[in-house]
C-alpha cells in the first residue's frame, strides 16, 4: 500500500507541475484591473515621394500606319518613361509653334540625317499645332503611366495622325523617318490610377 501511494504522489507531482505552467502562462496574457492610457500628442510620422519629371522619346515600334505624304497627316510613335513611384496620368500636351520642323533622317534609328530633309526645311510639324508655342492639345483618351519599375512603363503611344507634312514639303523627304520637335509640356498629374496597357493608341483632334 506504501508503494501505490507513493506511485501515486508521483503522478500527481508531475500533473500540478504541467498544470502549473499552464496557468503560469494564462496568468502573464490576463488583464488586470491597472488600466495604462495614452499621452496626449501621441503620434508616427511619414513622408511624401518626390517629383520628377517624364521622359517622352521617339521609338520605332510599334511601326506607325498612316504615313506622311505632302498636304497630309501621319502617325507620331513614342515611348513615356516615369521615373516617379506613383501612376502618373497625362491628360494634355503642349506643342512648339507651327514653324518648328521635324528634322528626316535615312533609318528608324534616328542616326543619319536624309539628304535635303532636315528641322528647316522638312515642313513636318505636330498637327494642330499654332503660332504660339506652348500651345495646349487635349488628348482624347487620358493615359496613365505606371510607376517605376511596374508594368507599362515605359508606355508605348501611337497618336494617330497627330504629325503633319505640308505641301511644300520637298521631294527629298520622301521615304524617310522623322523625329518631330520637340513638345512644350504636358498636362499631368501623380497619384493612384489604373495603368494604360502598352502599347496604346491616342490622339489629339484640334
Amino acid at each position: 500500500m506504501r508503494m501505490k501511494t507513493a506511485k501515486m504522489t508521483g503522478r500527481m507531482k508531475v500533473v500540478s507541475a504541467v498544470l502549473g505552467v499552464v496557468l503560469a502562462g494564462t496568468a502573464a496574457y490576463a488583464a488586470t484591473n491597472w488600466v495604462v492610457g495614452l499621452n496626449a500628442g501621441s503620434a508616427g510620422e511619414g513622408q511624401s515621394a518626390t517629383i520628377s519629371n517624364l521622359t517622352i522619346s521617339a521609338v520605332a515600334s510599334p511601326s506607325a500606319t498612316n504615313l506622311l505624304y505632302p498636304g497630309g497627316n501621319g502617325d507620331v510613335v513614342v515611348t513615356i518613361s516615369n521615373p516617379n513611384p506613383y501612376p502618373v496620368t497625362i491628360t494634355a500636351l503642349q506643342l512648339p509653334t507651327n514653324t518648328t520642323y521635324a528634322g528626316g533622317y535615312t533609318t528608324s534609328a534616328l542616326s543619319t540625317a536624309q539628304t535635303g530633309c532636315s528641322s528647316t526645311t522638312s515642313d513636318v510639324i505636330w498637327n494642330y499645332s499654332t503660332a504660339t508655342s506652348g500651345s495646349s492639345h487635349t488628348l482624347t483618351t487620358a493615359i496613365t503611366v505606371g510607376a517605376s519599375g511596374q508594368s507599362n512603363n515605359p508606355l508605348a503611344v501611337t497618336f494617330t495622325n497627330d504629325a503633319s507634312m505640308t505641301a511644300a514639303s520637298p521631294t527629298a523627304c520622301a521615304n524617310t523617318y522623322f523625329s518631330l520637335p520637340s513638345l512644350t509640356g504636358v498636362t499631368a498629374t501623380g497619384g493612384a490610377a489604373t495603368s494604360t496597357t502598352t502599347p496604346a493608341t491616342d490622339s489629339w483632334t484640334s
